[in-house]
């Protein structure tokens, strides 16, 4: 029964993601192009896995490494403007 129930659990859970995923939660596939060119044009890179979009419909860019190695935490507007910068 408890395995069952932990199944049950585990393939709410991975079918949960796979909904929000495909149902926009995250950006669509031209907005994270769109990004990763940015951060190109900024000499930085990250993995697209870590492009998280704000309320306000905006961006957060965690873990991005700009030249010279230094990893920041990035924010973007809805225009994809650079609206923050933290250092980690």
């Amino acid at each position: 029964m408890k395995r069952t129930i932990a199944t049950i659990a585990a393939t709410l859970m991975l079918g949960g993601a796979a909904f929000a995923e495909a149902h926009g939660d995250g950006p669509d596939a031209e907005t994270v192009e769109k990004i990763m060119m940015k951060l190109t044009e900024m000499k930085c890179q990250m993995d697209e896995d870590d492009i998280e979009m704000e309320e306000d419909g905006g961006y957060d860019l965690d873990d991005v490494i700009c030249e010279g190695g230094q990893q920041y935490d990035i924010t973007l507007d809805a225009e994809l403007n650079e609206t923050g910068r933290r250092a980690e």
